[in-house]
């Protein structure tokens, strides 16, 4: 798959999904926007436009291609081994859902690395476009980490795709504020993350906010104690005990966030 079919690919997806769920939350909203969601909407396309063209300038063709060298070369853990396709396809997208667990948590524990995440967690109201609200310098870092496990595993082409495909409509459907059936979540909550563990994580109150770091996978915070789920969901309050106007988030406020004065 070339760089462009790959580009073409992952906005389809991208673009795809958020317009499925916007159009679900204008139909069956899950609670009311507190804050303008035309100005939030407005805010976040144009960061997410940004980001995407950074992202398509500087890593979506490294990423493509370091995969593609390793799997010519046979680098990688799992080259090492003679598995058929499927389980190295397999294996490589679960071990790169633990290590963004990890890198999650480490986003939130890290000062240096939580000034950039805060513009995620900064969002007031919680919707699928929230799943797109990073800072590209977060973004970055990020996609430099998954060339190194690209390069630690040997993941080939597919898996890459897959992966990045899971993570972002997983995502979408997590900060997705459509009103969900709670026997679906349930069922869910099993093995990946539903709605209502992930909006406890964008609470406002910070000891339910350092919980629920999965991104794909739920068993993650479960193995390692960080799963969340008794608290009462009409009372979560969204977004950051500093950040309460939504006038001062517009998008030049969230691309100086990082370099802003350290806050929890």
């Amino acid at each position: 798959m070339t760089n462009l079919s790959m580009a073409i690919v992952r906005g389809l997806i991208s673009w795809g999904g958020f317009s499925i769920f916007l159009v679900l939350e204008f139909l069956r909203p899950y609670r009311p926007p507190t804050v303008s969601k035309t100005k939030r909407l407005l805010t976040i396309i144009s960061l997410t436009i940004l980001n995407s063209a950074v992202f398509s300038l500087l890593f979506a063709a490294a990423t493509i291609n370091s995969a593609l060298h390793v799997s010519a070369n046979h680098l990688g853990i799992l080259n090492t081994f003679s598995l058929p396709f499927w389980q190295k396809v397999f294996l490589s997208v679960v071990f790169m859902d633990l290590i963004f667990y990890a890198w999650h948590l480490l986003n939130h524990k890290a000062a240096l690395l939580w000034r950039f995440h805060r513009v995620h967690h900064s969002d007031l109201n919680m919707d699928v476009s929230t799943a797109t609200r990073f800072h590209v310098g977060e973004l970055a870092l990020s996609s430099c980490i998954k060339i190194g496990l690209i390069y630690l595993i040997g993941a080939n082409v597919v898996s890459i795709i897959l992966f990045e495909s899971l993570l972002g409509l997983t995502a979408q459907f997590q900060h997705n504020c459509v009103k969900v059936p709670l026997w679906f979540e349930r069922i869910f909550y099993l093995l990946f993350v539903p709605p209502s563990m992930h909006r406890i994580h964008h609470s406002v109150v910070i000891q339910e906010r350092n919980t629920n770091y999965g991104t794909i996978l739920s068993i993650w915070d479960r193995l390692a104690g960080t799963l969340l789920r008794d608290v009462d969901q009409e009372g979560i309050v969204i977004g950051l005990g500093p950040y309460r106007k939504s006038g001062d988030l517009g998008l030049r406020s969230l691309l100086v966030m990082p370099f802003t004065r350290a806050v929890q």
